[in-house]
């Protein structure tokens, strides 16, 4: 079992401290930290997960775009057992909050078949309810921006039916071409 690295502990616990500036000096390093595969992972990730929760939506916000790029480093198990607690801080009160985890989320397709699987069901059911939203079409440009760079991370051609299916149920035409375009990159 590998223990969290000392600095990163110490940043998972500014993210309890009232102080924005530091929640965001947090942040930046974790992200630099997660880029990759750690071996640290599954320590670290019961260690944010109350953040889900947090009565502050930017820990909140940190927590869900951390333990998105943490599914690589964790027990297949663990990831499924908390994917629902992610998914959550996607339909967050803050909008702005709910929009980073949705934003960072196509990362959890990156720990393997059953994790993309679930995230892509997901997809689907969410880019449906959208429709009706507030901030639906935000939502839906948002998901297929997310399979689009899952597609590049993985090289799995399945991805542009799925994205261009999702596609192809908007009624309205504008944004059937600025989805087509935010799919191919544009």
């Amino acid at each position: 079992m590998t223990q969290i690295p000392e600095a990163i502990a110490l940043e998972i616990a500014a993210l309890a401290n009232g102080d924005r500036a530091r929640k965001g000096l947090a942040y930046d390093r974790l992200l630099a930290a997660t880029a990759e595969k750690v071996d640290w992972g599954a320590e670290a990730w019961p260690a944010l997960l109350p953040f889900l929760t947090d009565a502050d939506n930017h820990a909140r916000s940190i927590a869900g775009q951390m333990l998105s790029r943490l599914a690589v480093s964790v027990p297949i198990g663990v990831l499924l057992g908390d994917f629902e607690k992610i998914i959550a801080v996607t339909r967050d009160e803050k909008f702005v909050t709910a929009r980073h985890v949705l934003q960072s989320s196509w990362r959890i397709g990156l720990a393997g078949p059953k994790a993309r699987a679930l995230l892509i069901d997901t997809y689907n059911k969410r880019f449906a309810a959208a429709a009706a939203e507030k901030n639906g079409s935000l939502v839906r440009f948002d998901i297929i921006v997310a399979i689009r760079h899952l597609r590049a991370a993985t090289d799995d051609a399945g991805l542009d039916a799925v994205a261009e299916g999702l596609i192809a149920t908007e009624t309205d035409l504008k944004y059937r071409k600025k989805f087509a375009a935010a799919l191919k990159g544009g």
